[in-house]
C-alpha cells in the first residue's frame, strides 16, 4: 500500500466540540449527569473511540448510565475519586501504535501513569480491552501496560483484559469479550441486566430549510472556511492544503500502479525530518457516494445537523454539522470498509424481508453460526455499505441513521520519501493504487491511493490541493552520520529511505564524513517496477550509496528476496551490526518481510557471531531497545 496507515483524525474535530469553558472533571460531569460508568479510549484510527461508544450505549441496556471519554480532555488524576460515585466503574478501550507506544490522545495518560508511583486508586474498578495487531512485535503493548499499571497502583480488575487482533478478527474479538464482559458486571454490582435490545438513537436529525449556505460545512476537518482562509499551524485538526506539483507514474510496465507524488508547503511553516509520515485526509469516490443517494432514494444536497440527544456531551455532532449528505458521505464518512456488527445490528430493524432482519441480527450477535455468516458474507466477500444495501434490497434505512452508525473517514499516513534538506518546501509520496476484484465481482478501490492517483497537477486550469499534515516519527537516521545504516525496503517500503539517500548525499555534500550506507531492495520484475532505479543507481556511482543490492523475485524460477540477499551477505552485515555499530531500518510489509528479515538476522547473528538461537534473539531484540534496529511497518 506504499508506507501507509490509516490513521488519525480520532483526535476530534473543533468542529464537533463544545465551548473552550469545558468542563475538564470527569467526576463532576459524571456526578452531575448521573453517569456511573466511563469509557476511556485510547484512539488513533478511530476503532477504540467506536468501541468505547458501544460500550457507554451498552450500559443502558443494563440499567446503567455510560459515557465516553478522550483521556486527553479530562484530568486523570481524578481517577482516585471515581469511589465518590456508586457502583462506578472505568472501561478502558486502549489501542496500541506504532512500535508498542501509545495513541497520541493517550500520551499524557501514559505519562501519567509511569510518573505516579504513589498514586492510590483502591476504590476504582476498572477492566481494559486492548485493541492491537499480532503481526507486530509489541503485540497490544499499551492495553496490558495499563492492565498491569492500574492494578499495581491498587485498582480492582473486574473482569479480565480482552485482547482484540486486527490481524485476525477485532470485531469478531471485542464482541467475545463483551459478551462476557456484562454479565459478570451485573454480578459484580447485584443488578439485573434489562435485556432491552432496542436501538437507541444518539442524535437527532435537523433539517435546515432557510440556512445561509456561508454557515455550512463543505468538508473542512475543523474550523469552518479553513479551506478558504488557511492559517497556521496546521495539524490534525487544522490541516494544510497543499498543491501537487508531480505525479507520474513510476513501474515502467506491469498492472500495478506505483506513484510518486510531490506536495507543495511553501509558506506554510511546515517543517519535517526525514523518516517522518505525511497524513493526507482524502475523499470518497463520487460515483461511490451518488450510488448510496439512488439506492436509498435521497435528495444528497438537503443541508442537515445530526445534534447529540445528550446535552452535556462534548461531542455535539459526529462530523462538522450543518453539512450536506453528499459532503458527510464523501468527506467525513468511512463507506468503504466493511460496517461492523453493531451497524449491521442497529439497521436491521430497517429491513422489511424478516428473513433478512433475522440474519443481520444473527450476524450482529456472538453464534458461532453468526460470527461464521459475518466473515464469509460481509468480510470474505469485502462488503461495503453499498453492496450490503445492493444485495439485501429490503433493507433501506433512513440515511440520517445510516449517517450516525458509520465510522468516520480516517486520514492516511506515508511514509515521507524526500529529505527536508534537499526538499525543504516539497513533500514526497511513494505509493501503489489498490484495486481488486471481490468475490461478489464487485471492483474495490482503495479510497486514498486512487484519490491520490487522480490528483493531476492541473485539473481544468485549476491547481489539485492535497489536505495533509505531518505526523512526527520516531524513524530517525543516527544522530552521527559516520555511523554505517542498513537499509531494507521492497516495494513501496523504499519510500522513507529515499529521503534517507537523499540527506546522507547531503551531508557528503557538505564535507561531512558519512559511515557507509546500505540498500536492501526488492520488487518483482526489474523491467516493471524496479521504482526508482536511476536515483538509486545514481547515487551508487556517486558513492553515496556503498551498496545496493536488490531482488527481483519473479525474474526466475524460484523467488529471491531481500532477506535471501541478506543471508548472502552475512560476513558483511555482521560486520556492519557488529563491528562498525551499524543502524538497521526496516520499512514495508509487517506480516511476512518484517519476519522474515528478523528471522534473517537472527540467523546471521547465531551463524557469525558462534551464538545460541536464544542469544542471537536477545543481541537482535537489545540493538532494537537500543534504538539501533527500526521498524516502519504495516499489515
Amino acid at each position: 500500500m506504499g508506507c501507509v496507515f490509516s490513521l488519525p483524525e480520532d483526535r476530534r474535530n473543533a468542529a464537533e466540540r463544545a465551548p473552550t469553558t469545558r468542563e475538564t472533571s470527569f467526576i463532576e460531569k459524571m456526578k452531575k449527569t448521573g453517569k456511573n460508568i466511563i469509557v476511556f479510549y485510547g484512539s488513533q484510527t478511530g476503532t477504540a473511540e467506536e468501541f468505547a461508544n458501544r460500550l457507554s450505549k451498552d450500559a443502558q441496556r443494563y440499567g446503567m448510565k455510560g459515557m465516553s471519554a478522550d483521556p486527553e480532555e479530562y484530568e486523570m488524576a481524578e481517577l482516585s475519586r471515581l469511589s465518590e460515585i456508586k457502583n462506578s466503574l472505568a472501561i478502558f478501550c486502549m489501542a496500541t501504535y506504532g512500535e508498542g507506544d501509545p495513541t497520541d490522545n493517550a500520551q499524557d495518560f501514559y505519562d501519567w501513569l509511569q510518573d505516579n508511583d504513589d498514586e492510590d486508586l483502591s476504590g476504582l474498578n476498572y477492566t481494559v480491552f486492548a485493541l492491537g495487531n499480532k503481526t507486530y512485535e509489541h503485540y497490544n503493548a499499551m492495553g496490558k501496560y495499563v492492565d498491569k499499571r492500574l492494578e499495581e497502583l491498587g485498582a480492582k480488575r473486574i473482569f479480565d483484559l480482552g485482547l482484540g487482533d486486527d490481524d485476525g478478527n477485532l470485531e469478531e474479538d471485542f464482541i467475545s469479550w463483551r459478551e462476557q464482559f456484562w454479565p459478570a458486571v451485573c454480578e459484580h454490582f447485584g443488578v439485573e441486566a434489562l435485556g432491552d435490545e432496542s436501538s437507541i438513537r444518539q442524535y437527532e436529525l435537523k433539517e435546515h430549510t432557510d440556512i445561509n449556505m456561508n454557515k455550512v460545512y463543505t468538508g473542512e476537518i475543523g474550523r469552518l472556511k479553513s479551506f478558504e482562509v488557511q492559517k497556521p499551524p496546521f495539524d490534525s485538526k487544522n490541516p494544510f492544503l497543499a498543491p501537487v506539483t508531480v505525479n507520474r507514474r513510476l513501474n515502467k510496465a506491469g498492472d500495478r500502479h506505483l506513484m510518486h507524488l510531490e506536495l507543495d508547503i511553501t509558506g506554510s511553516k511546515i517543517r519535517y525530518e526525514s523518516g517522518d509520515h505525511v497524513a493526507v485526509f482524502p475523499t470518497n469516490d463520487v460515483a461511490l457516494v451518488n450510488k448510496l443517494g439512488q439506492v436509498l432514494g435521497v435528495d444528497l444536497d438537503v443541508v442537515i445537523s445530526l445534534n447529540n440527544l445528550d446535552e452535556e456531551s462534548n461531542k455535539k455532532h459526529p462530523f462538522p454539522c450543518p453539512t450536506t449528505y453528499r459532503t458527510a458521505l464523501t468527506h467525513y464518512l468511512d463507506i468503504t470498509h466493511p460496517p461492523r456488527t453493531n451497524v449491521l445490528y442497529e439497521l436491521a430493524q430497517y429491513a422489511s424481508d424478516t428473513k433478512d432482519q433475522e440474519n443481520m441480527r444473527k450476524m450482529a450477535s456472538s453464534s458461532p453460526e453468526g460470527k461464521a455468516l459475518y466473515q464469509s458474507w460481509v468480510l470474505d466477500s469485502s462488503r461495503n455499505i453499498l453492496a450490503i444495501l445492493e444485495d439485501m434490497p429490503s433493507l433501506r434505512p433512513p440515511i440520517d441513521h445510516l449517517c450516525e452508525l458509520l465510522p468516520r473517514l480516517q486520514a492516511r499516513y506515508y511514509s515521507i520519501a524526500s529529505s527536508s534538506k534537499v526538499h525543504p518546501n516539497h513533500i514526497h509520496i511513494c505509493a501503489v493504487v489498490v484495486e481488486y476484484k471481490t468475490k461478489t465481482n464487485r471492483i474495490n478501490k482503495g479510497v486514498a491511493t486512487n484519490w491520490l492517483k487522480n490528483k493531476l497537477v492541473t485539473d481544468n486550469g485549476h491547481k489539485s490541493t492535497v489536505p495533509m499534515y505531518i505526523r512526527k516519527s520516531q524513524f530517525r537516521l543516527p544522530f552521527k552520520a559516520t555511523n554505517p545504516v542498513i537499509m531494507i525496503g521492497p516495494g513501496t517500503g523504499i519510500a522513507p529511505f529515499m529521503g534517507f539517500i537523499q540527506e546522507r548525499g547531503w551531508l557528503k555534500q557538505q564535507g561531512k564524513e558519512v559511515g557507509e550506507t546500505v540498500m536492501y531492495f526488492g520488487c518483482r520484475h526489474k523491467n516493471e517496477d524496479y521504482i526508482y532505479q536511476e536515483e538509486l543507481e545514481d547515487a551508487e556511482q556517486n558513492q553515496v550509496l556503498t551498496q545496493l543490492n536488490v531482488a527481483f523475485s519473479r525474474d526466475q524460477e524460484h523467488k529471491v528476496y531481500v532477506q535471501h540477499l541478506l543471508k548472502l551477505n552475512k560476513e558483511n552485515i555482521w560486520k556492519l551490526i557488529h563491528s562498525d555499530n551499524a543502524h538497521i531500518y526496516v520499512c514495508g510489509d509487517a506480516r511476512n518481510m518484517a519476519k522474515d528479515v528478523l528471522t534473517a538476522l537472527y540467523e546471521i547473528a547465531e551463524e557469525q557471531g558462534a551464538m545460541t538461537l536464544t542469544q542471537a534473539t536477545d543481541y537482535i531484540k537489545k540493538l532494537m531497545t537500543k534504538g539501533r534496529y527500526s521498524q516502519d511497518v504495516w499489515s
